[in-house]
């Protein structure tokens, strides 16, 4: 194949499927704005930015997610092969350090002699050049995505936030306890702020009386539910945190064995430990209203440094089973692809697995050939059954939606050992019936 294919955005659908076209020989003209321009979530000029925190969530193969993981690692993923390359502890969740991830696949790319890497603005969709993949993201700027309504009909939106980040040394080891849910991992990969009953409906008052960000004018707020502002979350009720991001469970205090009322788990951003994210924090709070307030109602943080901030930011995504053929392209303009989270997938590694179908499907048209789905099995084709609606119970709305055993096809029969043993049964599955597919 001496075709060359036009990707805009590289982030990690992008750069994935960038790598998965220029392994099979098929030359790369990839195309990403910063440094020159960014949007107001990026900080980074590298590629692959990791944006809403440095995990990529479960590595164990029982869940669905970490299914994908296993399989993305078969499949030759760059952005697996990277995030393994650069990991920090943080239990059985695969969490990377983020600056080292990002110079990482950078590096990878701009070595591979049929990828050139072009680090300017796209303001148009192109034409006439080929094949093209479009994988800007949530935060597609306005000119492209006015352009993608117009072709895919409409377009939908939601609202995704970002955790803030503290400073290790303005943590207060004398509150601050390490330990991994249930000992996981290393055991103590976590550093955990406890708190009493007092303490913790303390700051959920002071959650839900804080000043938060107003919604933009153009939409009212609609939430992803996997990853809800925790003030949207304490206004479902009081206890809410304490079962959700804030849950306590198999998180005793080592020196007390008491289980608290409710924690705050921090996670390691980098290697060193020179910084950490407030797990699950994610937050509409104005910044001095996180800074008043996390200070002052969360133990151990009363001298914190924010590194950064929460913030709130739209997500841009088609109704992809309307608007997409099986293969991820418009089919209102077939030569025009789809990849990552403006499809509708959530998550780093459900974007890095649909910039793979993606590339996938490329060169599958590239050779002249039908699109050869993944099995439905398999955590890929559970996304691919997502995408396409198939997993979709009727009449409902689509929605973006992480790598859940929800979207996988029944397991036929009883599968004994309850919900473990499904887990079970569901990767076993799939390991059986996505060999062909990598062959």
């Amino acid at each position: 194949m001496t075709q060359r294919v036009t990707i805009v955005g590289g982030g990690l659908a992008g750069c994935e499927a960038a790598w998965r076209l220029a392994r099979a020989g098929v030359a790369v003209d990839l195309h990403e704005m910063k440094p020159g321009h960014r949007s107001p979530a990026h900080v980074l000029d590298g590629l692959c930015e990791l944006v809403c925190s440095n995990s990529l969530r479960s590595d164990n193969p029982g869940n669905a997610v970490g299914l994908l993981h296993e399989e993305l690692r078969r499949l030759g993923s760059l952005v697996l092969a990277a995030a393994d390359e650069t990991r920090v502890p943080a239990g059985d969740a695969l969490a990377v350090d983020r600056e080292r991830f990002s110079r990482l696949v950078g590096e990878r790319l701009a070595a591979h002699p049929l990828v050139r890497v072009i680090h300017e603005e796209v303001t148009r969709l192109p034409t006439g050049q080929g094949l093209v993949l479009l994988a800007t993201g949530p935060l597609t700027a306005d000119a492209l995505a006015a352009e993608l309504q117009t072709l895919a009909g409409g377009r939908l939106a939601f609202y995704d936030a970002i955790a803030p980040i503290v400073a290790d040394e303005s943590i207060d080891r004398t509150i601050a306890y390490a330990k991994s849910r249930y000992d996981k991992g290393a055991g103590a990969d976590y550093l955990n702020l406890p708190l009493d009953r007092d303490q913790y409906r303390a700051f959920v008052a002071a959650l839900l009386a804080g000043q938060k960000v107003a919604a933009h004018d153009f939409e009212a707020p609609r939430y992803f539910e996997g990853c809800l502002p925790i003030e949207v979350m304490a206004e479902r009720g009081e206890e809410v945190l304490a079962h959700g991001p804030m849950k306590p469970v198999g998180l005793e205090d080592p020196r007390t064995g008491l289980r608290p009322h409710a924690v705050v788990q921090l996670r390691r951003e980098d290697a060193a430990g020179t910084a950490w994210n407030l797990v699950g924090f994610q937050t509409r709070l104005t910044w001095p209203e996180q800074r008043r307030i996390f200070r002052e109602f969360l133990p151990g943080l009363a001298a914190a440094e924010f590194l950064r901030l929460g913030q709130v930011h739209r997500n841009t995504f088609v109704e992809a089973p309307r608007v997409l053929s099986a293969d991820l392209s418009l089919r209102d303009r077939p030569d025009l692809f789809l990849a990552g989270q403006l499809t509708g997938v959530e998550g780093y590694v459900e974007s890095a697995a649909c910039g793979h179908l993606a590339a996938r499907a490329i060169l599958d048209r590239l050779a002249g050939r039908p699109f050869r789905a993944p099995p439905e099995a398999t955590a890929m084709g559970a996304l691919h059954r997502h995408l396409t609606g198939a997993a979709r119970p009727p009449g409902t709305e689509y929605q973006p939606s992480n790598v859940i055993y929800a979207l996988f096809p029944p397991l036929p029969g009883r599968v004994r050992g309850g919900k473990e043993g499904r887990k079970l049964a569901h990767a076993e599955r799939a390991r059986r019936e996505i060999e062909p597919w990598i062959e």
